[in-house]
């Protein structure tokens, strides 16, 4: 089976039902695996078995449904903005002619003849700004699926229809026309769309922020060595690029010649510029500082890391969290309950309220009828997850925080245990000297001197450690001859003609060295998880270096905020028993598993999801990957430009413990708005409906009247996209 992917622009969407139908009929083609539809997005993912279908076939069956479906370009909602607001004005110009009719001083000739102007006004309107909800309610209604245009629809082709009626005394004398509830009704349901449309543009400003980074141009170094301006799209693997000072990087490569500092916050998050130099690998849409560079191309296209980043941003919010499933769910049912609504509130006015109303009954029980159609729009409750998604994933963006699956927001926001890798998560990965023993009359300095000049022809990470020690206290040493190394013991050389030990304490023991002046102490590194260097020259024990893996500066805070959040704190590691409990005691870390392998932290996760819990696996995303995929919601931490490779659900690209507990409350607040919206997006509707059927009028004499039911709904859309985007003002902050 070749399974491919498509992404796709979809156009004539008018609500999240269009997005729903769009991907139910698309399951039902043979071939598909699975589609998603993003209404907020207007895009579409189709994943499909090549040799079933493909994509004109796709394109093509979106079409028959009634849609228009193309190849993704990733473009701003300005002009979709345009089109809503040239719709908005004939609209607004519409409304304001049939209200200076209706209230403003005319002679009797014009009197006279005014059903007939409203009439026309009423026509080229409907025919206008209001065709785009009848075509998309017939596309709907085709598809056996209502979405808001059909509740929009009936609203306003029951006003137009009746007062075109009542114009030519079809209901006699009584007849009572109006045309402006159309009119008006259309007038605000366009302020609202062109609203929506200007917010939603605003929940992808970091993804749109981050697509505008890639280099238009590049300097492309021709086989003759001249340079040649092309566009960096054009560029393939092998080219060479010349970048100078303030430019944009425009490739993924290697440098070659030249050394500069570059601005990588856009990968990293970090304000502070790197050096590049001969042989180090640049990311494509960094800014280059100070130098010249000579960079080899290595990636091009989709390849790239920006263009994996927008990718996997794009992906999350395609993604269904479970809470937008239970909305679509009640979206889908909600239009025919509304219409039946709408149905009893027109029987209850016509048959048994209609004197009481001092009205005539039909208009009156109409009117009621429509403003109970019109003001249930299902739309913001469609809105109120995928919104909130965007926004969330955004501002993670912009604090270097990738989600890669929108569920991943929400689940993370639930969870009861953290589990942590050891090495490279907790620990910085490489190891410090944190301990020096020497024996009596032996200087610091030159047991590190002396462990350095042996160490520095090594390539073990203990070695290198022993010299970036003697190197920070800036000592320096003479040449080692007869360089040898024992694997699983140590070094043996010469230095100063005297043989030189370095390594553990039986490589000193087996050439005949006591150290039983050192033991005691070295016991007491041993129990706190340290790792011994002995050294012994001329053969005499000269002291013992004791190294660790330092725990990251704010480990401990990390730890003690999740604690105080109700997360259990797990730490799994491959080393021994001594070095984890040394580990665990100094980060704060509840409890943790020693010697476990790889392939064994997966069983330690399912073991937790067995006992019903929500477990957050943090790792380095390589070794740790079947871990992290196992989690409810795998975060890989330090992911820096490998972020687009790693297996996590969320990836911490810059290396920070303390983004764990960011993307915890970035899932928390993410969470809270979705129920913020759902709540009032329920609210508005079980007040706005019973105020709409005229529930109040009897009691209080209050009545809404349809076109301002129209522009109720519009405004509920309107405020639950912008109370997403209060998110962005979201401040993390320690608990």
């Amino acid at each position: 089976m070749a399974e491919q992917t498509i992404k796709f622009d979809i156009s004539g969407m008018s609500c999240v039902n269009c997005a729903m139908t769009i991907e139910r009929r698309l399951k039902d083609l043979q071939g598909i695996k699975s589609a998603r539809i993003n209404f907020s997005s207007a895009t579409g993912i189709v994943t499909y078995d090549a040799d079933l279908t493909n994509k004109p076939q796709i394109t093509r069956y979106v079409k028959e449904i009634g849609y228009t479906a193309k190849e993704r370009v990733r473009l701003d909602q300005t002009s979709q903005a345009s089109i809503q607001m040239g719709w908005l004005i004939l609209s607004i110009l519409a409304a304001v002619a049939m209200m200076a009719l209706m209230y403003a001083p005319m002679p009797a000739s014009v009197h006279n003849s005014m059903p007939y102007i409203m009439m026309v006004i009423a026509t080229a309107t409907v025919l206008g700004p209001g065709m785009d909800f009848f075509i998309s309610a017939y596309k709907s209604i085709k598809n056996l699926f209502a979405n808001m245009d059909v509740l929009v629809s009936m609203g306003v082709l029951s006003a137009y229809i009746y007062s075109a009626f009542a114009v030519f005394g079809s209901f006699g004398t009584s007849g009572h026309a109006f045309f402006e509830t159309a009119v008006m009704l259309i007038a605000f349901i366009r302020i609202g769309k062109y609203l929506e449309e200007r917010v939603k543009g605003r929940t992808s400003h970091a993804l749109q922020k981050l697509v505008k980074l890639q280099a238009d141009k590049a300097r492309l170094l021709t086989p003759e060595g001249k340079e040649s301006e092309v566009n960096a799209t054009s560029l393939k693997v092998g080219d060479m690029v010349i970048v100078r000072a303030g430019e944009i990087i425009p490739v993924d490569g290697e440098v070659l010649e030249g050394a500069s500092s570059v601005d990588e916050s856009m990968v990293t998050g970090e304000s502070m510029p790197v050096v590049k130099q001969k042989g180090d690998s640049v990311v494509g849409a960094t800014i280059n500082k100070t130098g010249f560079l000579k960079v080899k191309t290595t990636k091009v296209g989709e390849e790239t890391v920006l263009s994996q980043i927008i990718t996997m941003v794009e992906d999350a919010q395609m993604d269904k969290a479970p809470i937008q499933r239970f909305a679509d769910q009640v979206s889908n049912i909600f239009v025919p309950i509304v219409v039946g609504l709408s149905i009893v509130t027109f029987i209850c006015w016509y048959f048994l309220f209609s004197n009481a109303a001092g009205q005539q009954p039909f208009v009156w029980a109409l009117k009621m009828a429509i403003a109970v159609v019109v003001i249930a729009c299902p739309c913001a409750m469609g809105l109120a997850t995928p919104t909130a998604i965007m926004v969330g994933s955004g501002v993670g963006l912009d604090r270097a925080i990738l989600i890669k699956r929108a569920s991943a927001l929400e689940e993370i926001a639930r969870l009861n245990v953290m589990v942590f890798d050891k090495t490279g998560t907790i620990t910085e990965g490489r190891f410090a000297v944190t301990d020096v023993i020497t024996a009596d009359m032996v200087a610091e300095s030159e047991l590190i001197t002396l462990a350095a000049a042996g160490c520095a022809f090594s390539n073990h990470p203990l070695s290198q450690s022993v010299v970036d020690e003697a190197r920070e206290r800036n000592l320096t040493w003479d040449m080692i001859r007869d360089f040898h190394e024992k694997t699983g013991s140590g070094i043996i050389c010469h230095y100063r003609g005297k043989e030189l030990l370095i390594g553990n304490e039986g490589l000193l023991t087996s050439h005949g060295i006591t150290i039983n002046a050192l033991k005691g102490k070295s016991k007491e590194l041993e129990a706190h998880g340290k790792s011994l260097i002995f050294v012994a020259y001329d053969g005499a024990g000269m002291g013992v270096l004791g190294l660790m893996d330092r725990i990251k500066p704010n480990a401990r805070d990390v730890m003690a905020q999740l604690k105080q959040m109700g997360i259990r704190t797990v730490m799994l590691t491959g080393d021994s028993e001594q070095v984890a409990k040394a580990v665990a005691s100094e980060a704060g870390i509840g409890e943790y598993r020693a010697k476990v392998l790889p392939g064994e932290k997966m069983e330690v996760i399912k073991d937790f999801q067995g006992k019903g819990l929500k477990v957050g696996m943090v790792g380095d995303g390589i070794n740790d990957a079947p871990a992290l995929a196992q989690a409810d919601v795998g975060i890989a931490i330090g992911a820096g430009t490998d972020v687009a490779k790693e297996t996590g659900d969320v990836i911490l690209i810059r290396n920070d413990m303390a983004d764990v507990v960011r993307a915890i409350q970035l899932g928390k607040r993410t969470l809270s708005k979705v129920r913020q919206n759902l709540f009032w997006a329920f609210f508005y509707n079980v007040i706005g409906i019973p105020i709409a059927a005229g529930i109040m009028y009897p009691f209080f004499g209050i009545t809404l009247k349809p076109e301002y039911a129209g522009l109720a709904m519009a405004f509920s859309s309107v405020s639950v996209v912008t109370n997403s985007l209060l998110l962005k003002r979201i401040a993390f902050h320690k608990h």
